[in-house]
């Protein structure tokens, strides 16, 4: 070959050579760190950057983008001398890449022990209970420790979470019991305090259906009533309306007799002792009243030693003391009675005949002397 071309060649090499040497390609979010002749220059930023070959190389690349570091679970004595694995998660990110080139070997290892002997100090002063409800407090301290000591490292700690707390076999088998008895008991308080409001609520319906159901009952006893007084006024007012004489009055008292034994529940009846007059009564309404004359009382002392066939003759009815009971069945009774009360009105319409006939005598009442 000619030598011209051999020594252009070459030439050609050590400029590419150069070339690649010289100029730097830095990703975005990276820094690089260059040192000359083995001693730090500067940190090259993301893009296109130029730099003295051979004199010029890079020591360390580096991500500044926040990055998550999780740690192996490590042992830790509580408080109350029970050995629990936590297990951390760390979320970091590089500020100063120089510092975190030389001023740490390396720093997941320094921020890993730091977390732990942190973390121990924290835990030691804490029971178990204390230690799984306050996670919060723990991150807090925990973060606080280690953003103050890797600040010279160039690392900023954003936040530090645990990820799990681990106790004992034993101690979890206990704590399961616990609340087992816990759920247990809360069931048994709603449960009782569902039946007592259940219990409540049944007993203040039933107080409110019987008030309802009494008030009910009161209403409707008064408007019976109300309705009873007003029925009576009203016939009190048509009778004196229509002036109605004591023979009307005494026939009415008649027709009333026989449901004095209406009900099935009396065994006895009790026959009053003006029955004596009101037959009379209806007898002298049927008859000449002027031939008959005036109805004159009869005292309690005579109607009691009256003659029987005397009272026989007129109302063909027996004599009773007044207030006196007859001891039969209360139907029978009442048979009885209206049997003889239709026997008196007809002797009182034969009679009236009588009276009215001249050719016949009329029969005159005889005393019971």
């Amino acid at each position: 070959m000619d030598p011209v071309v051999i020594t252009i060649f070459v030439a050609a090499l050590v400029v590419v050579f150069l070339v690649a040497s010289t100029v730097r390609i830095v990703p975005q979010a990276r820094r690089y760190n260059i040192e000359r002749f083995g001693r730090y220059r500067r940190t090259l930023q993301p893009g296109l950057n130029l730099v003295v070959p051979v004199a010029d190389r890079i020591n360390t690349k580096l991500d500044v983008r926040e990055q998550v570091y999780s740690s192996d679970p490590r042992p830790v004595i509580t408080e109350d001398n029970l050995v629990v694995n936590i297990d951390t998660v760390l979320y970091y990110q590089i500020t100063d890449p120089r510092a975190a080139a030389y001023e740490v070997a390396d720093y997941l290892q320094a921020i890993d022990q730091l977390t732990v002997t942190t973390l121990r100090n924290v835990i030691g002063s804490m029971d178990l209970e204390e230690t799984l409800t306050s996670r919060e407090e723990i991150n807090s301290r925990l973060r606080a420790v280690l953003d103050d000591a890797t600040g010279k490292w160039g690392i900023r700690v954003n936040r530090v979470e645990i990820k799990a707390i681990d106790p004992p076999h034993t101690i979890k088998e206990a704590m399961e019991k616990q609340m087992r008895a816990e759920r247990d008991k809360r069931a048994a308080i709603l449960h009782a305090e569902g039946e007592r409001q259940a219990k409540i609520l049944t007993a203040e319906g039933t107080r409110q259906k019987d008030i309802l159901e009494a008030q009910g009952t009161q209403q409707a006893v008064i408007l019976r009533a109300d309705g009873e007084a007003k029925a009576v006024e009203l016939v009190f007012q048509a009778v004196h309306r229509n002036n109605a004489d004591p023979k009307v009055l005494a026939y009415k008292y008649l027709e009333t007799l026989p449901h004095l034994a209406g009900s099935d529940n009396n065994t006895f009846w009790v026959i009053p002792g003006e029955l004596t007059e009101a037959v009379r009564t209806v007898t002298r309404a049927f008859g000449d009243e002027s031939a008959a004359g005036p109805a004159k009382p009869v005292p309690p002392e005579e109607e009691a030693t009256a003659d029987v066939g005397d009272a026989s003759d007129d109302v063909r009815i027996p004599q009773l003391d007044a207030g006196s009971t007859v001891s039969l069945d209360a139907a029978t009774a009442a048979d009885e009675a209206e049997k003889q009360a239709a026997a008196a009105v007809s002797d009182a319409k034969a009679e009236a005949e009588a009276a009215k006939s001249p050719q016949i005598p009329r029969r005159g009442r005889t005393s019971g002397n």
